[in-house]
């Protein structure tokens, strides 16, 4: 449970990456707003498990991504990010794109709130550049349903 306006941390992670998708730097503050030590630990795991599940799915269903796509999403995003993350996040996707995911882990040690912003920024260009706006936005707001259905232990749907 995240410490904020009765938001857990599915909440907030969805709402991170949302944000990035839309570019939209208040969208992303204000997700992120109120965080404690615990709430930012809580998000960066729901956002962990976003990205390994993102990449999972593009590897098991063939979706391929270019190159300049990926770059230019990865600039769009990172404007979105607070100015001391910036740089940061669209170095972290172009180097992802050259096979260095070293960047994605390096941060959660040092900087809890940078490794969100990366990881969430990162979860946004990935599927910005295989599903596009609107497709990506759809993924997201259909697993939003899903969690909020296991976390309120309810039917899919209800």
């Amino acid at each position: 449970m995240s410490d904020h306006a009765g938001k857990t941390a599915y909440d907030r992670a969805l709402e991170v990456v949302q944000g990035y998708a839309n570019h939209d730097a208040i969208a992303v503050q204000d997700a992120l707003a109120g965080l404690n030590a615990s709430g930012w630990s809580e998000v960066y795991a729901v956002l962990s498990g976003l990205l390994r599940s993102t990449i999972s799915i593009m590897e098991l269903t063939g979706e391929q991504w270019k190159l300049g796509d990926l770059v230019r999403h990865a600039d769009e995003v990172a404007a979105a990010a607070p100015l001391h993350y910036e740089f940061v996040v669209a170095e972290v996707a172009r180097a992802w794109a050259r096979g260095d995911d070293s960047g994605l882990r390096t941060l959660s040690g040092r900087d809890l709130p940078g490794a969100v912003h990366v990881t969430a920024a990162f979860v946004a260009v990935l599927g910005l550049a295989l599903w596009g706006r609107t497709g990506f936005l759809d993924v997201i707001k259909e697993f939003h349903v899903a969690v909020s259905a296991l976390v309120n232990d309810q039917p899919f749907g209800i």
